[in-house]
């Protein structure tokens, strides 16, 4: 069942949107800022981005530019007539199509089909490896399994997700709200101390020494990451 993403800071298009993408077998996600949509994305699989280009706050094509720098999921840009330069910047940050406003409900439904078919079907774009190494430590999703210098780690399945998210976009670093929405999948409140403790139990599997970790790095005031470095 494909995920689909619509992000525009237009209730009324993206409501629209809705509408002419309606479908048994998808669901729909909805966006109305450029942050908002990466947000999604790092809780969420999702098969397809539909992305406008003039929104508050972060604007479709940084969203794009952050997007490309860790999925190849298919982005849609919406556009104006009027924004043919930034339709050619889209599709050389990485876009791989464009709709025009106003919308042809039949054209929204064309194009939609026709990127999820060859992300799908055809395989032409793989979000993230199924095996992911940084340093001793390799998390094989396939198998569920984590090593650490060969030898396997017995993980909670919180601690997994948190370390396969952290492992999947290494130096990216994700406050504990954006973690705890990532694997918990509910509203961040209270989420930082859960956040914190399962942090401290993971660094004390994987990490020689918890106190001063080489893996998952704290960044003051922000949350966590995993170094690129150690790969």
């Amino acid at each position: 069942m494909p995920n689909i993403l619509i992000c525009d800071d237009e209730k009324d298009i993206v409501n629209a949107l809705k509408i002419y993408l309606a479908d048994p077998d998808r669901t729909l996600f909805e966006a109305y800022s450029g942050k908002q949509a990466l947000e999604i994305l790092a809780s969420q699989e999702i098969h397809l981005v539909l992305l406008d280009i003039m929104m508050p706050e972060m604007d479709g094509i940084s969203a794009l530019a952050k997007i490309r720098e860790i999925s190849n999921v298919p982005v849609i840009l919406l556009t104006a007539k009027s924004e043919d330069s930034d339709k050619i910047l889209g599709l050389n940050v990485g876009a791989d199509d464009y709709i025009t406003k106003p919308f042809n409900p039949l054209e929204v439904g064309a194009r939609v089909r026709s990127q999820l078919r060859r992300y799908l079907k055809l395989g032409s774009g793989v979000a993230q490896p199924e095996v992911l190494r940084i340093g001793g430590i390799e998390l094989d999703d396939r198998a569920k399994t984590v090593t650490l210098d060969g030898e396997e780690v017995s993980l909670t399945p919180k601690e997994y997700d948190i370390l396969k998210l952290l492992m999947a976009n290494p130096d990216r670093v994700f406050s504990p709200k954006e973690i705890y929405q990532a694997v918990w999948k509910e509203k961040p409140f209270g989420s930082d101390n859960t956040v914190a403790v399962h942090i401290r139990h993971l660094r004390e599997k994987i990490e020689i020494d918890p106190a001063e970790p080489r893996y998952i790095k704290l960044v003051f005031g922000q949350g966590y990451k995993m170094e690129r470095g150690r790969v």
